[in-house]
């Protein structure tokens, strides 16, 4: 089966330390090899800089990301970039395709032209912000719980006009609902529930439901902390379980935050465990409901 995954930080990691070797070093999680020698048909990189690298130095660094997308993951043959849903559709069997997503905006800040550049760049999905403030909206941790600025509006409004994906998962709750009343193409890369795990970063049944209203889908994500005190990959299931009690079996996909992750679910630590939770998968549900959860949900909704 094939797998579309939302989210992965390995960009990030091959950043922080540019010695990595992308193919096949043991500390990837999501390692080039993985990519292609398993069922990874999509998978979204994340452009991720962590709060501690300086407002003047985010453009840069997020372009530095970029180019090594460039030089170290698009260097292989079999890897393709996705910039439409043509190209998906062009991949052959043995060939990997690569969305590009912003997980916070900041290297933007309030010169939205720059969003242009992005998407030229072959970004196609934008997480406004992390877990904090910025100009744009409030993340899921900022205690003041505010909203969209002006600056967000505007920068979904381009979104829409490119017909790419505005990325909620670590919005704040009134973010969330501002986001959604405003964003024709939203989805949550890596989110779980928060019914079952009461965690900021979690999606109460309300904002589900209202994704689910907007034709969105919930990457449900192996964040340990997201899930619940133990978890085991039954524990996925559960989350699964509750979503499509909300109406959620056609709106559910994965985004593992593999090398975004220290902690990790025993017998998920990486994507080539990715056929443990496939197994798990088809013992509970039928061969064309696992289809959808990996692949087909995303596939479906692509806008651009």
């Amino acid at each position: 089966m094939n797998i579309f995954d939302a989210h992965s930080d390995l960009l990030m990691k091959l950043w922080k330390n540019p010695r990595l070797n992308e193919y096949s070093d043991p500390s990837l999680q999501t390692p080039v090899s993985a990519l292609l020698n398993g069922k990874a048909k999509v998978q979204c990189l994340a452009i991720f800089l962590p709060d501690t690298v300086p407002a003047n130095l985010r453009l840069e660094m997020a372009l530095v990301q970029i180019q090594l997308f460039y030089e170290k993951v698009a260097k292989y043959k079999r890897i393709k970039l996705i910039k439409s849903k043509s190209d998906i559709d062009s991949l052959k069997f043995d060939e990997t395709g690569i969305i590009l997503t912003m997980e916070g905006c900041e290297p933007i800040s309030k010169n939205v032209r720059l969003f242009d550049i992005f998407f030229q760049l072959g970004v196609r999905s934008f997480g406004l912000t992390w877990n904090w403030a910025n100009v744009f909206a409030d993340g899921a941790l900022e205690k003041r719980n505010a909203g969209l600025t002006q600056w967000g509006e505007k920068l979904i409004k381009i979104a829409n006009r490119h017909r790419v994906w505005t990325d909620v998962s670590h919005l704040s709750e009134k973010s969330f609902w501002d986001t959604v009343a405003l964003a024709k193409y939203p989805i949550a890369s890596h989110s779980n529930s928060y019914s079952l795990c009461p965690h900021p970063r979690n999606l109460k049944d309300d904002q589900i439901k209202a994704l689910i209203k907007k034709n969105g889908v919930i990457g449900i994500t192996f964040v340990p902390e997201f899930i619940n005190k133990t978890p085991r990959i039954k524990d996925i299931l559960s989350h699964i379980d509750h979503v499509c009690s909300l109406g959620g079996e056609r709106h559910i996909g994965f985004g593992s935050d593999f090398d975004g992750i220290d902690k990790v679910i025993p017998g998920l630590e990486a994507y080539k465990d990715y056929d443990n939770l496939i197994h798990a998968l088809e013992r509970h549900y039928s061969a064309r409901q696992v289809r959808r959860f990996l692949y087909e949900n995303f596939i479906s909704r692509i806008p651009f």
